[in-house]
């Protein structure tokens, strides 16, 4: 039986937070036992407090929380690190604002009987998106047509943050070497994945857009993600890593 931690990073999720932790954790998954692990950047709303509550009295449930908003990068870092400090199987990453319906995990826990790192993937067979507008389409098609092309990236979606990766393939990555704080985290990790050696799978989710609170997607963060782009682009063309 595999220990499957799912990292899900958080910062003013208080509408979302308890009941998304509730619906992983009833998840029917025969050969894996899963737990939560929120990580939390100095919330204002009272998603750490509520969190601290929820574990309080359910052992599968737990908290990290950090002093001030560091980043979705450094979340997913954090949380690696503890899911290899802690000896799970597995570590899963997922949005807290129900976009990514933990309906779709046992799936990717299956996949992940022949990969080093599961996709969560909008843009394969399958796999679609709800609620959206068209800027957002253009956006995000965008945004994966060039982490192909430019960054040499082979997944279809390279922009998702639902994920599933084998912790003894975590292991023999350099996490201090991932450079990106933000959104465009999502892509450096498939790009140090791919050139690591990874078996990469994409198992096709349906995207649906938040269900309550705010998004956290900033025109700061899409500038940040076409820099990060450059920089993969340099290390291609030098045969480098990050």
């Amino acid at each position: 039986m595999q220990r499957a931690l799912v990292i899900i990073p958080t910062y003013n999720e208080i509408e979302n937070i308890e009941r998304l932790i509730g619906d992983v954790l009833t998840l029917a998954a025969p050969d894996a036992v899963i737990e939560v692990l929120v990580v939390d950047d100095a919330s204002t709303d009272g998603t750490t407090a509520a969190v601290e509550r929820l574990a309080q009295n359910e052992p599968r449930a737990h908290l990290l929380a950090r002093d001030r908003k560091y980043g979705l990068g450094t979340a997913y870092i954090a949380g690696f690190r503890y899911a290899l400090e802690h000896g799970y199987d597995l570590a899963a990453t997922m949005d807290a604002d129900f976009s990514h319906s933990p309906g779709h995990l046992p799936e990717m826990l299956a996949a992940v009987a022949r990969a080093d790192v599961v996709i969560g993937s909008r843009y394969v067979p399958g796999g679609g998106i709800r609620n959206w507008g068209l800027h957002r389409h253009i956006l995000s098609g965008v945004a994966n047509f060039l982490a192909r092309l430019v960054g040499g990236l082979k997944p279809h979606d390279c922009t998702t943050g639902y994920r599933l990766y084998r912790t003894d393939f975590l292991r023999r990555l350099d996490l201090d070497r991932i450079t990106s704080h933000g959104y465009s985290c999502l892509m450096e990790l498939v790009f140090v994945c791919q050139r690591a050696g990874a078996r990469i799978e994409e198992s096709p989710i349906v995207f649906c857009d938040r269900r309550a609170g705010q998004s956290k997607i900033s025109r700061g963060e899409i500038f940040r993600a076409f820099k990060t782009l450059w920089h993969l682009a340099r290390l291609r063309c030098r045969g480098g890593t990050p």
